[in-house]
């Protein structure tokens, strides 16, 4: 059974999380160059309207865990010690 990149975006965030995270591990977390390739081709696909139903579906969830991270990076910044945001 092959790893998809999706399925490697949601292993890497699992992983993230359930070896624990503080402030600063949230907001300094990135993306794999794997997975931030496929998203970067999945949004070129995109544009010229070539995505598959599952392409889509790819892009879509990709697109939900970004604006979760994001959502939560935010919310980060919020108990980091005052002078790590000076």
């Amino acid at each position: 059974m092959t790893t998809t990149p999706l399925t490697k975006a949601y292993e890497e965030l699992i992983e993230f999380i359930a070896t624990g995270t503080t402030p600063q591990s949230l907001i300094n977390f990135q993306a794999s160059d794997t997975v931030k390739q496929r998203v970067i081709h999945l949004i070129e696909l995109e544009k010229i309207n070539s995505l598959t139903q599952d392409e889509k579906k790819e892009l879509d969830n990709y697109m939900q865990i970004e604006h979760l991270m994001r959502l939560a990076k935010a919310k980060a910044y919020k108990y980091l010690p005052t002078s790590s945001h000076q």
